[in-house]
């Protein structure tokens, strides 16, 4: 079930979305022309770039970016996506790039006269801005006349958060995420329900915890990771369960208790209803002698 859009935004502009919501690896090859930087965004699970036939690899996990610029060779690419993991990719020519930052080349450290011909390689952090335009990018509800004009926006919007030194959370246009301390919070929630998968807490305890009240993590869950808190959960739940039955080290039984299943039968009715198979099904297609 892993897929790519290729947005075309304008002339040596080009933005990728990336989803794979399937069981396997999705991998994805586009041949790229040198003098393109390439900006990668790790939205959700994690994903890797493989290099010279696979021989080198760079990781690009959750909430993390790659910026990938090498003007001496061609770099194409080779995408490894994870299950259940979503990456959205800018491509720009450094001719176009130049000329949207021209009078500040000297603020962008690889725009400097020093590095302008070096290949450049840098990861980073996606602030909370870049995580909301990111999200948008996935969750969007608009007219196809104008999707392409929102994607150019939104593009555009990208680069400015990706080298804003000190963000300014008054730019923000979605009225509840303007303090990006709540979106902190949303994270610290995902991380919390993530920590105790088998026992979660109540929404309102949860809300309590965080400090927030009960409608902003609701809303805040939602637009950040376009789910809601369960329905996050349910599906990490089953992506660790899965992975448990890949170890070989448990039995079905075993994998239900870790996750939060009193009874065999409720975790198989929700397993089945994730992937569409019973999980000893599942064990039998990847081990035929179990």
């Amino acid at each position: 079930m892993g897929s790519q859009e290729i947005i075309k935004i304008e002339d040596d502009f080009t933005l990728i979305r990336f989803q794979n919501d399937g069981l396997e690896s999705f991998n994805a090859q586009r041949e790229l022309d040198s003098g393109l930087i390439q900006f990668h965004f790790g939205l959700k699970g994690s994903a890797k770039f493989l290099f010279n036939q696979g021989s080198y690899a760079l990781e690009l996990k959750e909430e993390k970016s790659l910026l990938l610029y090498n003007p001496q060779k061609e770099l194409p690419l080779n995408l490894e996506l994870a299950p259940n993991s979503w990456v959205i990719s800018v491509i720009i020519s450094i001719k176009k790039f130049h000329a949207l930052f021209s009078t500040e080349a000297d603020y962008i450290t690889f725009l400097s006269g020093d590095n302008k011909d070096k290949k450049y390689y840098n990861e980073g952090n996606i602030s909370p801005s870049m995580a909301i335009v990111l999200s948008q990018l996935f969750h969007y509800s608009l007219h196809p006349s104008i999707k392409n004009l929102y994607y150019k926006g939104k593009g555009y919007e990208l680069l400015s958060l990706y080298f804003n030194r000190t963000e300014d959370p008054n730019a923000e246009q979605c009225p509840f995420l303007i303090d990006e301390d709540n979106v902190m919070k949303i994270r610290r929630a995902k991380e919390i329900i993530i920590a105790n998968m088998a026992e979660p807490p109540g929404l309102q305890e949860l809300a309590d915890e965080i400090g927030l009240n009960l409608k902003k993590l609701k809303m805040g869950f939602k637009q950040i990771y376009g789910d809601t808190v369960y329905g996050f959960l349910f599906d990490y739940k089953m992506d660790f369960a899965r992975k448990l039955l890949d170890s070989g080290s448990y039995n079905v039984n075993e994998v239900g208790l870790k996750i939060g299943y009193s009874t065999g039968s409720h975790f198989i009715a929700a397993f089945k209803k994730k992937f569409a198979t019973t999980p000893k099904k599942y064990l039998m297609s990847i081990n035929p002698n179990t």
